[in-house]
C-alpha cells in the first residue's frame, strides 16, 4: 500500500469511513425490490432475444447482411450473458428474489468455466483478498507480473505477448486459471480434486464447442462455414471486451497492490479501504455500463459485490463524496485512458526492478 495515500487517517477515521459505507449498503438493501427484479428480468429477456435473433440470422449467413447482423446480435448476447447477467447472478446479487431461475446456486453461464469453479476463484479468493500479492491469484493470473512486489522472472520479458494472446482467448485462459494447477503442484489442492475439476471443465467445454462450432453450423446447411465464422467472431469479440473491462478495472495508474503483512488483523473498514485503493472505474454512458456488467463502477462493485449491479450508478456519487470527505483517491477515467495505463503496467513490469 502507498502509505502516503492513507497517512492522514487514524484508526478512528478509517472505522468512521467504513461505518458510512455500511450505511449506504443498508439503505440499498432496504430499498431493493420490484424495480430491481424487473431490471434483471428485462436484461435476460433482451439477451435471449438477441441470441435467438443472431442464431436465426446466421442460419442464412451466406448473405453478408445476415452474417453481419447475426454476428453482431450474437456477440452482444454473449457479452450480456457473461458480464451483466452471469457475473452478477453468480455473485448472488439477485438471490434475494428467491427465484430459482435467477439464483447463484442454479445459474450456469455461456462460458467455458463451470460456475462453481469460477465462484471459488473469483468470489471466494479474488474479492476476499483483492490485490494482496500471494493471496489474490488474479494479480497477474499466475503468468503476468502486475505488481512490483511480485518477484521478476526472465519469462516475464514476454508478458506483453502473453497478454496479447490472452485477450482473444480470455475465456480459455480463465477456465485454465480456475483449475488452480499451481495449487495442486504446491500441495494446496489434491490431485484427485484437480482431475475431478478438469473433467468438469472438459465436459463444459465439450458442450460449448459442440453447440457453437458443430451443432449450429450443421443446422445452417449451405451457410455452415459462415455460421461457424460468425460464432467464432462473436465469441472472440466477447473475450476481447471482457479482457479489456477487467484489466481497465484493476490495473490502471492509481490502483494499488498490498503485501500480506499489511492485512494482518484487517477490520471490515480496512477491507473497504483496500477495495477502494485496489480498484478503478471506467467512465461511460448507461449502455456502456450495461455492456460492461456495470464494472465501469469497479470501485462500487468491489465495495458491494453482492448488491444489484443496476444500483452502482446510484451509489457511485455517494462513494466519491466520501472519498473527498476523507481525502482518499477515487481512481476513474475514460476507457481509452484506462486501457493505455493497464497496458503500460504490463510493459513496465515485464522488466526487472
Amino acid at each position: 500500500m502507498n502509505a502516503t495515500t492513507t497517512a492522514h487517517l487514524d484508526d478512528t477515521d478509517v472505522e468512521a469511513f467504513g461505518a458510512e459505507l455500511d450505511r449506504i449498503r443498508e439503505e440499498i438493501i432496504a430499498e431493493r425490490g420490484e424495480s430491481d427484479a424487473r431490471y434483471i428480468r428485462r436484461v435476460i429477456a433482451v439477451q435471449r432475444t438477441l441470441e435467438a435473433g443472431g442464431r436465426v440470422a446466421l442460419l442464412v449467413s451466406l448473405f453478408p447482411p445476415a452474417w453481419a447482423a447475426g454476428t453482431a446480435m450474437l456477440a452482444t448476447a454473449k457479452i450480456l450473458d457473461n458480464m451483466e447477467i452471469g457475473h452478477n447472478v453468480l455473485h448472488g446479487q439477485w438471490d434475494w428474489m428467491r427465484d430459482p431461475k435467477i439464483h447463484s446456486t442454479t445459474w450456469e453461464w455461456d462460458a467455458l468455466t463451470p460456475a462453481a469453479a469460477w465462484k471459488h476463484t473469483h468470489n471466494d479468493l479474488h474479492h476476499r483478498w483483492t490485490n494482496v500479492v500471494g493471496r489474490d491469484r488474479d494479480v497477474g493470473y499466475t503468468i503476468l507480473r502486475m505488481s512490483q512486489d511480485q518477484p521478476w522472472r526472465p519469462d516475464h520479458l514476454a508478458q506483453p505477448l502473453y497478454n496479447a494472446a490472452l485477450a482473444p482467448l480470455f475465456e480459455w485462459g480463465i477456465a485454465i486459471f480456475d483449475l488452480e494447477f499451481d495449487a495442486a503442484v504446491q500441495g494446496r489442492k489434491t490431485w484427485r480434486t484437480f482431475f475431478g475439476e478438469l473433467r468438469g471443465l472438459a465436459s463444459k467445454a465439450g458442450r460449448q464447442i459442440g453447440k457453437d462450432y458443430v451443432l449450429f453450423p450443421l443446422l445452417a446447411g449451405p451457410s455452415a462455414l459462415s455460421c461457424l465464422l460468425g460464432n467464432l467472431t462473436a465469441a472472440t469479440t466477447r473475450n476481447l471486451w471482457s479482457h479489456t473491462i477487467i484489466f481497465c478495472g484493476h490495473f490502471p495508474d492509481g490502483t494499488q497492490t498490498f503485501r500480506e503483512e499489511e492485512i494482518e488483523g484487517e477490520t471490515r473498514a480496512r477491507w473497504y479501504l483496500r477495495q477502494l485503493l485496489g480498484s478503478a472505474n471506467i467512465e461511460g454512458g448507461p449502455l456502456f455500463h450495461v455492456l460492461s456488467g456495470n464494472l465501469g463502477h469497479q470501485i462500487e462493485h468491489h465495495l458491494y459485490p453482492d448488491l444489484p449491479s443496476n444500483r452502482y450508478a446510484q451509489i457511485a456519487p455517494r462513494v466519491r463524496e466520501l472519498c473527498d470527505k476523507y481525502r482518499l483517491p477515487y481512481t476513474t477515467g475514460p476507457l481509452g485512458k484506462q486501457y493505455r495505463q493497464a497496458w503500460k503496467r504490463v510493459l513496465r513490469l515485464a522488466l526487472p526492478g
